[in-house]
């Protein structure tokens, strides 16, 4: 079986109305080996290989189709099989895509393998991937020489290819913003490969970075950043906050511990995701250590005093409360049987633990401050706790770092709620994440005490989308509904001008029309991009790149696009939607 040649589709094409990848392939001698003919021990190697097959509807429409498809009568043909190996590898991956269909095409045992992506890399290595596995998978006497790495071991290649994807794939955070808008039909763009991201059209658009959206203030975003700027203005407003001191070297941060009384925590001055953080250090040669462990993070490092309680993430978007978790530390639990390494690799058999974001949790990992963490208890690795004690590997309960998260939005004192609504407010933020510190969110602060730690910008959603227990949270819905209100546009008129003759002139007429009723008009053609009149860019502008460049202009307000007949039947249109589209000379 042999890729001749791909292509990828951008949006609406001749396969579906939205992104897909079609590889041209050869079958070669496998057309004569349908996989009935190849037998139980390819199918059962391949659902051995990706179990998630077993979900996939194929023709019949229910779970369980695609298998039967396999298994029943003659079975199906490798060109399909391809297709089903080609999605279920990007959901592993974590990009829920669905759609595929297989076509014979040209000569006998040629097929035009279509599938859909997210991401346009990602799609295609699903396909390479593909290819390699299903290989792999049959007799030694239909593998073609040189088809397979000696040393290919599908287990390695699979988590590689995961971790492939999630360099390139949007965070949790903004894909749950993402789906937000897509729900809501509005229109977005991937603006650069981190999270940049603009939503609408025009004249109408919004952008986001991550959870800091355009209309985030940068001196809120550098405020948030300085860890003793917003201790030193939370205090200032009488919100409960830990005393705390800055220090650049060692000697200082003991002195600092000192002044302050132990126990203390040291952590960088501008780091995140629990990055460097040590608590509850009480000797001054713990200082010395956790101060060199921040300076990895940061040149200048906090000391402040330890406050005893649960940690809380408190999410407030646009003035309001919207969600609180309780986050709990990367543990396990002793059972008197298993060591530490043991039990690690237990926890992280659960499905919902995964890769960096892959799933809903991340695994544990063993590393320098998981065996310090061990180290302070007196255990390693091949400790056994007793049963129901509870090993902490973290100190601090992001989910990057293994932490599970409780939600507790319901049950949040109403004291705490106006609290951490200050907060945020006052280092001016529209979305901020309060990290609080106390024995009892439910009971006011002012009676239980607690303290605010941080106020973060960009706070990560996964946690309250995804607990681990409680109930899950709408927390991107807020965002959207205060980028664009309800009843808001997010659109720009479209129209589309394709066929043989009269496409440039039609298109030109149409733009001036709208320039003359008073818009701003974005227009592309085989001459170039034109934005209100001016044109901005020389030369065949016909396609999916001109149309991006029309619609991410901040001052269009109508787009005309001139759509060249072959660019449309190589690459798809470039836009999702056209509130006009004229097909010229039929």
């Amino acid at each position: 079986m042999r890729i001749l040649d791909q292509a990828v589709y951008v949006g609406p094409s001749l396969y579906a109305h939205f992104p897909v990848i079609r590889l041209d392939v050869d079958l070669g001698e496998l057309e004569e080996w349908p996989s009935g003919k190849l037998g139980t021990a390819f199918t059962d190697a391949l659902i051995a290989a990706l179990p998630g097959l077993h979900e996939h509807t194929c023709s019949y429409g229910v779970p369980g189709g695609f298998v039967r498809r396999l298994t029943e009568d003659e079975g199906t043909w490798m060109g399909h099989i391809l297709e089903h190996v080609a999605i279920e590898l990007q959901n592993v991956a974590g990009e829920p895509v669905t759609f595929g269909k297989t076509r014979s095409h040209g000569a006998t045992g040629q097929y035009h393998v279509v599938y859909q992506y997210e991401q346009e890399e990602v799609g295609l290595e699903a396909g390479r991937l593909g290819v390699t596995l299903l290989h792999s998978l049959l007799p030694p006497k239909l593998r073609p020489r040189g088809s397979v790495p000696a040393d290919f071991d599908f287990a390695a290649e699979r988590d590689e290819f995961i971790r492939f994807a999630q360099r390139r794939a949007l965070g949790p955070s903004t894909m749950s913003l993402v789906r937000a808008a897509e729900e809501r039909k509005i229109p977005w763009i991937r603006l650069n490969e981190q999270s940049m991201i603009q939503f609408g059209h025009g004249r109408f658009q919004q952008r986001i970075q991550a959870t800091v959206t355009g209309r985030t203030p940068h001196i809120a975003v550098e405020l948030a950043s300085d860890k003793e700027e917003t201790n030193r203005m939370l205090a200032n407003l009488g919100l409960p906050v830990p005393q705390q001191r800055l220090v650049q070297q060692a000697e200082d941060a003991v002195a600092a511990a000192e002044r302050i009384g132990y126990p203390v925590v040291v952590k960088p001055f501008n780091a995140n995701h629990g990055r460097g953080i040590t608590i509850h250090i009480t000797t001054a040669r713990e200082v010395e250590t956790a101060f060199e462990v921040a300076r990895e993070h940061s040149r200048s490092v906090i000391v402040e005093s330890y406050i005893a309680g649960e940690d809380h993430r408190m999410l407030v978007i646009n003035g309001a409360l919207v969600a609180v978790a309780k986050r709990v530390p990367g543990h396990v639990v002793g059972d008197g049987k298993r060591t530490v390494e043991q039990l690690v690799e237990g926890v992280n058999e659960d499905p919902r633990r995964g890769i960096g974001h892959e799933k809903v949790l991340t695994r544990l990992v063993f590393d320098h401050q998981a065996d310090t963490m061990l180290a302070r208890k007196g255990y390693t690795r091949e400790t056994v706790p007793p049963a129901g004690e509870r090993v902490f590997l973290r100190s601090t309960g992001n989910l990057s770092t293994g932490g599970t998260a409780t939600d507790l939005t319901d049950l949040v004192h109403p004291d705490n709620a106006e609290m951490a609504i200050r907060a945020v407010k006052a280092i001016g933020l529209d979305i901020g994440g309060v990290d609080f510190l106390t024995s009892d969110v439910t009971e006011s602060y002012k009676e239980v005490g607690g303290a605010i730690c941080e106020v973060n910008a960009a706070p990560g959603f996964r946690m309250h989308m995804a607990p681990s227990e409680g109930r899950a949270r709408d927390v991107a819905g807020p965002v959207m509904d205060m980028l664009f209100p309800p009843g808001s546009p997010s659109r720009i008129p479209i129209a589309a001008v394709t066929g043989t003759n009269g496409k440039t002139t039609t298109a030109r007429m149409l733009a001036h029309i709208h320039k003359l009723a008073g818009y701003h008009v974005g227009l592309t053609s085989t001459d170039g991009v034109y934005i209100n009149g001016q044109r901005t860019v020389a030369g065949d502008m016909t396609g999916p790149v001109a149309t991006r460049m029309v619609l991410s202009d901040p001052q269009v307000d109508v787009a005309v696009l001139e759509v060249a007949r072959g660019g449309l039947l190589r690459a798809g249109m470039g836009v999702r939607h056209c509130d006009v589209g004229a097909v010229l000379n039929v």
